[in-house]
C-alpha cells in the first residue's frame, strides 16, 4: 500500500531498504500548508468513499497513521488505495483551481443522503462527484449518517441522548 501511495503522497520513516513496517505514515502537513487540505478533510472525505479514517495526527501531528490489517481483503485494500489517490487528484483540483479551496468535495464532507438528496445543493460540484467518488459505490453506497462536526466543540460539550435512568429501572413495560 505503501508502495502504491508514495507517489501521491509523502511516506515517513522508511527503513534503509526503503520499505515500512506493518503501518506506515503520509504525511500532509505539506498539503494544508500549500493548499489548505487538512488530515481532517481527507479522514471526512473517506466517509464519502465508505471509509473509516486512518489514524491521524499520531506520532506525527499532521500525518495519518495507516495500518492494514489481514482481516482485509486485498480487493479492499487496493480499494482503499485507489479512494486515497482519487481524494490525491481532488486536492490537486484544489490547487489548481479547478475546485474552490473553500466549497469543495473535500471541505464539504461528509456528505449525508438526507443533504444530498434534498432540493437546496449550492455547491460548484455535481452531488455525483460529492456522494459517488468510488467506482464501487455505484453497487454498495456507505452513506454517513451526519455530516461535518466541529469535532473540539463535541468533545467539550457532550451530550447524551440516553433516556432517563427512570425508564430503565420500571419493569411495566
Amino acid at each position: 500500500m505503501a508502495k502504491r501511495l508514495e507517489n501521491h503522497y509523502p511516506i515517513l520513516f522508511k527503513g534503509e531498504s526503503g520499505f515500512n513496517a506493518h503501518e506506515f505514515i503520509i504525511d500532509i502537513r505539506s498539503i494544508k500548508d500549500k493548499i489548505g487540505i487538512s488530515e481532517e478533510d481527507i479522514a471526512k472525505r473517506l466517509m464519502d468513499y465508505g471509509y473509516h479514517a486512518p489514524t491521524m495526527s499520531w506520532p506525527v501531528p499532521g500525518t495519518m497513521m495507516i495500518e492494514p490489517t489481514e482481516s482485509e481483503s486485498k480487493i479492499e485494500l487496493d480499494r482503499f488505495c485507489d479512494a486515497m489517490i482519487s481524494i490525491k487528484k481532488e486536492i490537486d483540483k484544489v490547487a489548481s483551481g479547478d475546485f474552490d479551496k473553500d466549497d469543495n468535495p473535500l471541505k464539504n464532507a461528509p456528505h449525508t443522503a438526507e443533504y444530498s438528496l434534498s432540493e437546496k445543493w449550492n455547491h460548484p460540484y455535481s452531488r455525483v462527484d460529492a456522494c459517488f467518488p468510488g467506482y464501487w459505490q455505484k453497487k454498495h453506497k456507505y452513506w454517513p449518517s451526519v455530516s461535518r462536526i466541529d469535532n473540539a466543540f463535541g468533545d467539550r460539550n457532550l451530550i447524551c441522548s440516553c433516556p432517563p435512568i427512570e425508564e430503565y429501572t420500571n419493569t411495566d413495560k
